[in-house]
């Protein structure tokens, strides 16, 4: 049984702190979703996941970027690094670093959600001929896709993961499990191509995506429930499991 092998206690210092769970369901509105999952060196694959997780085979990475209309924390963008792993028999994203373009998201994405979250130029653009997303952080480019040639997709065909998060919180150092709920009135398929990727800067130099395996860009409404259960970060989830 393969599992992660990342010194949890460097993770530690990059988590973010939830002082306390929120009891009430959090609405993000007129929502824009791109997502795109690539294969990535097989040398991430145990080496960026706490031993709690099992990783993907082959191993898979998963950027998402997200264009906020209404939300309790105003208008913003986010982009989400993911690793594709599992937590117990549960597919899932483990987020290595987020991105947001507002101060005011940085703060409320690290404490509402335990999301490792900077703040960073986003360039997120979509019409009708494909989409471009583009993170800019300390004048660098550190993540660029281009894509083209959306066709219209069913609005159940995209599924998403939820998110695995390390952060401190109440319980102590926990895998925090967000399980979003997306309701789509529009979903595209689009031909896409990675431009540009840096490791470092979402979290592991050892992360190096290669080939584009899927990409798509949704219309929704998501719903963000309270975190009902955490994991600890070194402990398998049939066992390392708590609510709270």
């Amino acid at each position: 049984m393969i599992v992660g092998s990342a010194n949890i206690e460097t993770l530690a210092e990059d988590a973010a702190t939830i002082e306390s769970f929120g009891k009430s369901e959090i609405v993000f509105e007129d929502v824009v979703c791109f997502q795109m999952t690539m294969e990535m060196r097989n040398q991430a694959r145990e080496a960026v996941l706490p031993k709690g997780l099992h990783p993907t085979v082959p191993a898979t990475l998963s950027m998402q970027a997200w264009e906020i209309g209404r939300s309790p924390f105003g208008e913003f963008k986010m982009v989400v690094c993911r690793v594709g792993c599992r937590s117990g028999v549960r597919a899932r994203g483990y987020s290595t670093r987020v991105y947001t373009n507002t101060q005011i998201a940085v703060t409320a994405l690290k404490q509402q959600f335990g999301f490792s979250t900077q703040l960073a130029e986003i360039d997120f653009r979509h019409s009708f001929d494909g989409t471009d997303v583009k993170v800019i952080f300390e004048s660098r480019v550190i993540f660029e896709a281009a894509c083209l040639d959306p066709e219209p997709m069913s609005n159940s065909d995209v599924q998403y993961t939820g998110t695995l998060n390390l952060a401190h919180t109440p319980n102590g150092l926990r895998l925090v499990q967000l399980e979003a709920h997306h309701v789509a009135s529009q979903v595209e398929r689009l031909s896409s191509r990675l431009l540009s990727f840096d490791g470092e800067a979402w979290g592991n130099s050892l992360l190096d995506p290669y080939t584009v395996v899927s990409a798509s860009l949704a219309y929704e409404t998501v719903t963000f429930p309270p975190v009902r259960f955490v994991c600890k970060p070194d402990e398998l989830a049939f066992t390392g499991t708590e609510s709270v």
